[in-house]
């Protein structure tokens, strides 16, 4: 049969313009972090396998992103299909109905692979509201060279007051050497989330039994002293401005003696290609003082889906595939096994990830201690180790880590900074009805 070549062309470009405009574009919402900037690079992959979805990224500072994101969705302003969340989010956010479920899952996906505390962390209820990209505790990391130089030993658990000492020994602010390492830039998510961890490890709680917050009494001050003084004796300068991003970067330029932190940092650090002293770093358990509960934190960055999305579809789609055992070994192809998001599934953690990632049997010991529902040494009516998981907290912990920061830079002083987070806690906690 001899079809005319014009007609030929107006039906094959009318078929090409089919699929074109059949394409839909997702908006992704992601935090400015190396793992999902890799998964941004390596998105071209899924594209090419999935030529009807576009992806469109939004990649944000954490604070904003956060800040971002919460306002969307609760006005249901539907501007992105996939957001960047953490645990508390999902917990909040799915009970509230704002969040798709994630059930039906592909049985390839294997979601039995996942770490029950990780899928209990992003679930309501029994019903999972994200799917973890990867998920961390916290660690302690040091430089090996300066240790032996200077005739110290890391102890496999060291407490907070030992690592102070040892960051004193360290410091040697004449050659741009710091003792210490810590977020100071304020955020419940960014210095609340260390110093949290720091308070609990001292015997401290954000709230008593009865939802009464407890920064006056002498566990919170211990604390919040201790954090200040090392900074302001071992630390950085303007240590006020560093959150993660930050101190991994000074980390890396070999600026920091020791650095407590997220675990998900391991790999950056032992990354040749961006860190000078890759291979110079060990790694031990997150400090602990009185207690070790709650002296390491639970977190996971997963990807989740607004009820607002007109591609829920595509968007879950792209989620599962950011999420898989797939993308882990496309990583491993292109990036090196160490690079593999951590700590969400057990199929990670094979001999051959054990012994790349110098860093993994603690990060793996520390998500599976972590608990969550019984945080501090004293009992507490709520969830959560480094937040608290009640929509207030948002709120409440920015504002207290903006006291906690001028007490840092000597805006104000520690006693100060508590009276404020105490007074304005309370206030907060009252005017939304707790004790409920």
């Amino acid at each position: 049969m001899n079809i005319p070549v014009k007609a030929l062309c107006i039906a094959t470009c009318m078929t090409l313009s089919g699929i074109s405009l059949g394409a839909q574009t997702l908006t992704i919402a992601t935090v400015n972090n190396s793992d999902m900037i890799r998964m941004q690079k390596l998105s071209k992959t899924f594209e090419s396998e999935h030529p009807e979805i576009k992806l469109n990224w939004v990649v944000l500072e954490e604070n904003v992103l956060r800040q971002r994101l919460t306002t969307d969705i609760a006005t249901q302003g539907g501007q992105f299909d996939v957001l960047t969340i953490g645990m508390y989010e999902a917990a909040l956010w799915g009970a509230k109905g704002w969040l798709e479920p994630m059930t039906d899952l592909p049985a390839t996906y294997a979601i039995e692979d996942v770490f029950p505390s990780v899928r209990d962390g992003l679930s309501v209820k029994g019903t999972l509201y994200a799917l973890p990209f990867y998920a961390e505790s916290s660690m302690t990391y040091y430089r090996t060279d300066l240790f032996k130089d200077a005739g110290l030993t890391m102890p496999e658990r060291p407490t907070w007051e030992q690592i102070a000492g040892f960051a004193k020994q360290l410091n040697k602010p004449e050659k741009e050497q710091y003792g210490i390492c810590l977020r100071g830039k304020a955020g419940w998510g960014e210095n609340m989330a260390l110093i949290s961890t720091v308070a609990n490890a001292y015997g401290a709680r954000w709230f008593d039994e009865k939802w009464q917050p407890e920064f006056t009494g002498p566990e919170w001050k211990n604390a919040l002293n201790f954090y200040v003084n090392t900074l302001k004796e071992s630390g950085p300068p303007g240590a006020t401005s560093n959150g993660f991003n930050e101190n991994l970067a000074l980390f890396n330029s070999g600026k920091c003696a020791i650095w407590v932190d997220a675990s998900v940092a391991g790999s950056f650090v032992t990354d040749k290609t961006q860190s000078k002293v890759a291979d110079h770093v060990g790694f031990t358990f997150a400090p602990h003082q009185v207690t070790d509960k709650g002296s390491a934190w639970l977190y996971s960055w997963a990807l989740a889906i607004p009820t607002s999305s007109k591609a829920k579809d595509a968007a879950k789609t792209f989620s599962t595939w950011a999420t898989s055992k797939e993308y882990a070994a496309l990583v491993a192809e292109k990036d090196g096994i160490a690079n593999v998001p951590p700590g969400t599934r057990n199929s990670t953690y094979t001999d051959a990830y054990l012994q790349a990632a110098p860093f993994a049997k603690v990060t793996l010991e520390s998500l599976k201690a972590a608990n969550p529902k019984d945080p501090t040494l004293k009992p507490v009516p709520y969830v959560g180790i480094q937040l608290v998981t009640i929509p207030e907290f948002q709120a409440i912990g920015t504002q207290v880590g903006k006291s906690f920061s001028a007490a840092l830079v000597g805006q104000t002083s520690v006693d100060k900074a508590l009276a404020d987070a105490q007074t304005y806690t309370e206030r907060e906690m009252k005017r939304a009805g707790y004790p409920k």
